[in-house]
């Protein structure tokens, strides 16, 4: 395998940072997780421009620019031919002290891999998940912004454990006010009478690319698309829940907290835009060749 290291692409082997490097030392950076779908990279230039935005909010200088980073994703993708699969693009504040100050770090260090990823079993997808309100409050907005996707992700990797803790692979989190922020990794949709509801980002969640995506494909279909303040309620009583990610794409959930959500299976409504983003995924984006 090949990743991008730096400024240019380097066996897997040698694909190494400095133990004072800030993004391993603090969680100091910030990163993207992309899709390539038959032979294309989906959703490149928003991908990258919320890379910049991350950047930005953590006084972050990235030691290239947008077009150079782009390419760089491409090339890698190239270098491992990469036809369908996943791609994570770090960047760190770089190497520095065993101080905080970040503004001793010498420079950023970028860092591509391009390989495969499978988040659930196909089985998930036909049946779907079963998922748990966990008691891991989302960051609160002006602690860590959770639009900002950075390095430091302890907020989800403590939900997770509590799902697994309690049998499921995903889970519910919600914000400092009890309102539904998102999953620990993905965001989150209801449906009711046909209108599809997910909370607003300043409730506590990421600004999704798949769930902005799914927003603009719901719209186009002819279904209303809100973005409101959500309660568990409004999760237990809808008729249809699904979540939405880059690596998860969209997959039903068909029971909160023991509560089965609708008929219990996957809805109609789900798999209609499943199947459509499906077709939008595998026909645009960037092309790798």
């Amino acid at each position: 395998m090949k990743v991008f290291l730096g400024d240019k692409l380097v066996d897997e082997k040698d694909a190494v940072v400095s133990v004072f490097d800030h993004g391993l030392l603090y969680g100091d950076g910030v990163f993207e997780g992309i899709r390539a779908y038959n032979g294309r990279v989906f959703l490149l230039d928003e991908h990258v421009d919320r890379l910049y935005d991350s950047a930005k909010a953590i006084a972050l200088n990235i030691p290239m620019d947008k077009a150079q980073m782009a390419q760089a994703v491409v090339d890698t993708c190239k270098a491992n031919a990469l036809v369908d699969g996943y791609i994570r693009l770090v960047v760190t504040r770089g190497k520095g002290t065993l101080g905080l100050n970040p503004y001793l770090c010498d420079k950023a260090e970028v860092i591509i891999i391009a390989a495969k990823i499978q988040l659930y079993p196909q089985e998930l997808y036909d049946n779907g998940l079963k998922i748990v309100t966990v008691g891991t409050v989302r960051n609160h907005t002006e602690a860590i912004n959770p639009r900002i996707k950075s390095l430091n992700y302890l907020n989800n990797i403590m939900a997770k454990i509590e799902a697994i803790n309690a049998g499921c692979m995903e889970c519910l989190m919600l914000n400092t006010h009890g309102q539904v922020a998102e999953a620990s990794g993905d965001n989150v949709f209801a449906i009711k009478n046909g209108v599809l509801t997910t909370p607003p980002s300043w409730c506590g969640a990421l600004e999704g690319l798949t769930r902005n995506k799914v927003m603009e494909i719901a719209r186009k279909a002819g279904y209303e698309v809100r973005e409101s303040v959500m309660a568990r309620y409004d999760l237990y009583v809808a008729d249809e829940v699904f979540l939405t990610g880059t690596a998860a794409e969209i997959i039903s959930v068909v029971d909160i907290d023991k509560r089965p959500i609708g008929d219990g299976i996957p809805g109609k409504i789900t798999r209609e835009l499943s199947a459509l983003y499906t077709e939008c995924a595998r026909s645009e984006g960037t092309p790798i060749a």
